[in-house]
């Protein structure tokens, strides 16, 4: 009930009070000593369940094991949230590599900014202003407006958690677009998705999914028929052909764990793709 309330709140003075709420519990928080180097506060996580550290830690070798990231690689982080693949990656990236990370969520970005590149100058995090009716109610782009604030052919490494598992078809042909235009020739590309196919249908038909994509909307389904970005799901096919027309060449694709499959490398299905 109280987030339908502050949801109709005018946008301007929720992203106030959001502000307000997230500093006055950080501040709170330093006083009493409630703090860990590099952890933000479990109140201020809005990247889903799981444990911060593991899953950024999980990520953090399938980057490395199936991505093929190395220590010296400019890295991009589209949609990096309050830091949860950034963390790990501090330990690892040399001093000639470069860490980018932007996020729609001024708070995410403010903490990152705050209590990571003060110790690692060589990463950096930048505030996307796009509107979204949760996160970001006052921002003033769409996604389909806003350009990545890099130059073209800069990333060795591009990648995407959870990211298009909550924009919609115009929104994510639009990012495929800036991902190609930012990526190096031969470069890498990490994009989580949920994967519509005959055999995770079978899944959710057969009740064995965590996830039931059961509302169909242009382009793609959703588990919410009032809040289809909540969790998004779109044809695979359609995928693969977006990867095409953006000359991305996959090199493999492990379904997750989601649709019920077992074994699965993540809950999230990963496509990685080379850049020809």
């Amino acid at each position: 009930m109280k987030n339908r309330i502050f949801n109709y709140l005018p946008a301007p003075l929720r992203s106030v009070l959001r502000q307000i709420y997230f500093f006055l519990g950080e501040l709170y928080d330093r006083l009493l000593g409630n703090t860990q180097e590099m952890i933000p506060p479990k109140r201020m996580i809005f990247v889903g369940p799981g444990d911060f550290q593991n899953i950024g830690n999980h990520f953090f070798q399938i980057f490395i094991n199936q991505g093929g990231l190395k220590n010296k690689d400019k890295v991009l982080d589209v949609g990096c949230g309050i830091g949860r693949m950034a963390v790990p990656l501090t330990g690892f990236l040399h001093e000639t590599g470069v860490y980018e990370g932007f996020d729609i969520v001024p708070e995410a970005i403010r903490w990152c900014r705050h209590n990571i590149t003060p110790k690692f100058k060589n990463f950096h995090f930048i505030k996307a202003d796009i509107y979204n009716q949760n996160y970001n109610p006052s921002g003033r782009l769409r996604a389909t407006e806003f350009r990545f604030p890099y130059e073209e052919g800069q990333f060795d490494f591009i990648f995407l958690t959870s990211v298009f598992t909550h924009m919609i078809p115009e929104e994510i042909e639009h990012y495929f677009s800036e991902i190609s235009r930012v990526l190096k020739n031969n470069g890498t590309c990490l994009i989580t998705f949920f994967l519509e196919n005959v055999e995770s249908r079978a899944f959710m038909d057969a009740g064995k999914s965590a996830l039931n994509f059961k509302f169909q909307f242009p382009g793609f389904s959703s588990t919410n028929s009032e809040l289809p970005e909540s969790a998004v799901c779109f044809s695979e096919d359609y995928i693969t052909g977006l990867y095409q027309r953006n000359h991305l060449i996959i090199s493999s694709t492990d379904y997750g764990g989601w649709s019920g499959r077992k074994p699965a490398l993540s809950h999230h299905d990963i496509i990685i793709a080379k850049k020809s």
